[in-house]
């Protein structure tokens, strides 16, 4: 590729990082992608490289600033599922794409859990559990298949 097809993809890249989040919260029925980059919060634990570690936390921040979500719990979802369920599903080395769905799944699941948690503890009402939430999750599934 070309410096100028490169300097055009990190563009778009940024862009859709910082507005995405924005768009989610005027129009709801959009995906919020919550697992899928956890679980590339998590390839970039695993070595990856920078921008597997500092886009998805760049974007998982800005999606809990935007919809008012508690900071930072996005990450520990994903801390959480890397340090105790991520080791268990290296066993399935040769299925990459199996490690991948399992972890945007566990990832979700990990994140309702701490907010249902939180909710609990604090008596707000941060997220509303409803079909959009299943809509959610099967995007962020079908994100780990495609991508």
């Amino acid at each position: 590729m070309t410096r100028l097809v490169k300097l055009l993809a990190w563009i778009a890249l940024i862009a859709l990082i910082l507005f995405y989040p924005m768009l989610i919260s005027i129009y709801v029925t959009l995906p919020l992608f919550i697992g899928y980059a956890g679980y590339q919060f998590i390839r970039g634990l695993e070595g990856k490289g920078w921008r597997y570690l500092l886009l998805p936390m760049l974007y998982l921040a800005n999606l809990e600033i935007n919809l008012s979500l508690p900071l930072f719990l996005t990450l520990a979802a994903a801390l959480f599922v890397y340090l105790f369920l991520y080791p268990s599903f290296l066993f399935l080395k040769r299925c990459p794409l199996c490690v991948a769905i399992l972890t945007v799944f566990s990832v979700d699941l990990a994140y309702l859990g701490m907010i249902m948690i939180y909710d609990f503890i604090f008596a707000s009402q941060s997220i509303e559990i409803n079909t959009l939430l299943l809509y959610s999750l099967g995007m962020d599934i079908l994100a780990a298949v495609i991508l």
